[in-house]
């Protein structure tokens, strides 16, 4: 009969660093996939962090734009029955200026006889009631404007008492 022969030492080694070295490919795989990850996510972000960046000067811009229409809005105002050349120029600018805002988006909301709403409305002061109902807007001071479904500006405005 023939006697079996341990393992040669040289295989038990061999074996041990076979599990050894896929225990470490396992650990650096994980490593990997984790680093990936946090790669991924980083990207996306910073995608996301220069889109609000954009739309925050975007926002800015057209507020800016909006203030200069609501000057040339009282400008003209005071104009009225002025029927110069220069004024006429102005109402042209004027109307340009209008439209590249409606083209962005932007929309100018009426509050007038509408309720005070603290999310739309800024109160520049209140009046007694009279013919108007307590807590309406009666006189818009400055006026509100929305860039799609935000508020740009609230408008300012008088309210009933």
């Amino acid at each position: 009969m023939r006697e079996m022969n341990p393992e040669p030492e040289e295989t038990r080694d061999e074996r041990a660093e076979i599990e050894h070295l896929k225990e470490q490919l396992n650990k650096e795989h994980s490593m990997y996939l984790r680093a990936l990850a946090d790669c991924e996510n980083y990207r996306k972000r910073v995608e996301r962090e220069q889109a609000k960046a954009i739309r925050d000067g975007r926002k800015d811009l057209l507020l800016a734009f909006v203030e200069i229409a609501d000057e040339f809005d009282r400008a003209l105002d005071l104009a009225q029955g002025d029927h110069s050349s220069l004024l006429e120029g102005f109402e042209i600018i004027h109307r340009l200026l209008q439209k590249r805002i409606l083209a962005e988006g932007v929309i100018r909301f009426q509050s007038k006889g509408e309720t005070f709403d603290p999310r739309l409305h800024e109160a520049a002061g209140t009046v007694a009631a009279g013919e108007h109902p307590p807590g309406s807007v009666v006189e818009e001071v400055r006026s509100g404007y929305r860039w799609g479904t935000e508020l740009l500006r609230p408008a300012r405005v008088i309210v009933a008492r």
